[in-house]
């Protein structure tokens, strides 16, 4: 038996990165899966992944800064399998810049995709878990909506966001039996940081300053997710889930 055996599970960003893991690991536990994202291809490709495991996945395209995107997908979600148990807002894009050196258009971006797309998942998924008596809402923030980082003043900005609004929502949607909490990723392997890693000083400052020595795989940060999904967490609300492999500790 899975650990979130007959669930409905709604992932954003589960084309590629951290979200493709996540949906793959919540479907291999039993969930069925909403698979959404901009690029299609890549969409399709996890959902195609899931089904050829023995899964259940659909895929639906959706740009998390579009509220009518929104509206429909969780229609469409609600048309086919009746109700959602699991929101993961995992969508995001990284800008590295500092406050002087971000264009306008970029700060503006990052908030609309990283803040208003967990904003608009939240409030158009809560509707629909309210109908179904609960449901667990996991945002990814990341460490550096806790502590202070060179070069990334949109990204920070908006991962910070995402940590009080996952807490503001937790306090008022309690009462409905939907738990809110977020997880808060170090370095992780993926796209997003590819470029970072490939320069060896920054690789070895990570390393330095990690207590673990290594960035994190995305399947590290998946199992965190899996269990705040499930009801192994049915404690836990407003919480932060730290994956980052001791890097805050010091």
């Amino acid at each position: 038996m899975g650990r979130v055996d007959g669930k409905i599970a709604f992932v954003t960003g589960g084309a590629n990165g951290m979200g493709r893991y996540h949906a793959l690991l919540l479907a291999r536990e039993g969930a069925t899966l909403v698979v959404t994202d901009m690029d299609e291809k890549g969409g399709h490709a996890v959902v195609d992944e899931i089904n050829a495991e023995g899964g259940q996945a659909r895929f639906i395209k959706l740009d998390v800064a579009c509220p009518s995107d929104w509206k429909s997908a969780v229609e469409q979600t609600i048309a086919t399998f009746g109700r959602v148990d699991i929101l993961i807002n995992n969508a995001g894009i990284l800008v590295l810049s500092t406050v002087q050196d971000t264009l306008d258009e970029d700060f503006d971006r990052v908030l609309d995709i990283n803040v208003k797309g967990v904003f608009y998942g939240t409030k158009y998924m809560l509707p629909a878990m309210q109908a179904a008596g609960g449901g667990s809402i996991v945002n990814i923030s990341s460490i550096y909506g806790l502590i202070g980082a060179p070069a990334s003043a949109a990204y920070q900005a908006s991962k910070g966001a995402v940590r009080l609004l996952t807490k503001s929502t937790a306090v008022d949607y309690a009462p409905f039996k939907i738990r809110v909490n977020s997880v808060h990723p170090g370095i992780i392997r993926t796209n997003m940081t590819k470029d970072m890693l490939v320069d060896e000083a920054i690789t070895q400052q990570i390393i330095g300053t990690t207590l673990l020595g290594r960035p994190a795989e995305p399947m590290e940060v998946s199992y965190a997710v899996l269990f705040l999904a499930s009801d192994e967490a049915s404690y836990m609300t407003g919480s932060e889930v730290v994956v980052d492999g001791g890097y805050t500790t010091m």
